[in-house]
């Protein structure tokens, strides 16, 4: 389930979800594995899936995947709630930043400050309050 929604938001927005400056609506979920650590394999899954359609080729499959893994799998890891969303903010901004900039030939720094920017507005502007929604209302958590 959390595959397919997360590959469902990012295609359906695929204006706003692929390129430097994308704002992944379903980036708001990797703060779920924090909570639920069954949702790692999905969100993996939902990224590979939705970077098929991204266009950027196999290094984005590849990469762009692993990267939400590493995050995903980091997150879970985190003590405290409000640093919850910092693991995908800043691999997505090294790895996605290094990869878009090797793959459309842009400036590593900005183009992971761009990537950076639209996981803050992600993760932190749309998952953190998930999580606190989800945290308070299923009474897991810290």
């Amino acid at each position: 389930m959390v595959a397919a929604i997360y590959a469902a938001l990012t295609v359906a927005l695929a204006p706003i979800s692929y390129g430097p400056l994308q704002f992944r609506v379903s980036e708001a979920m990797t703060v779920l594995p924090w909570l639920y650590p069954e949702a790692i394999p999905g969100l993996f899954l939902g990224c590979l899936i939705a970077n098929l359609f991204g266009g950027n080729g196999l290094l984005d499959i590849v990469f762009g995947s692993l990267a939400t893994l590493a995050a995903a799998l980091l997150s879970r890891r985190i003590k405290r709630a409000w640093l919850v969303p910092l693991p995908p903010v800043l691999i997505n901004a090294v790895v996605i930043g290094a990869m878009l900039s090797y793959v459309l030939g842009l400036p590593f720094w900005l183009t992971a400050a761009e990537v950076g920017l639209g996981q803050i507005g992600s993760c932190y502007v749309l998952g953190l309050p998930l999580l606190f929604f989800l945290k308070r209302n299923n009474h897991k958590g810290e």
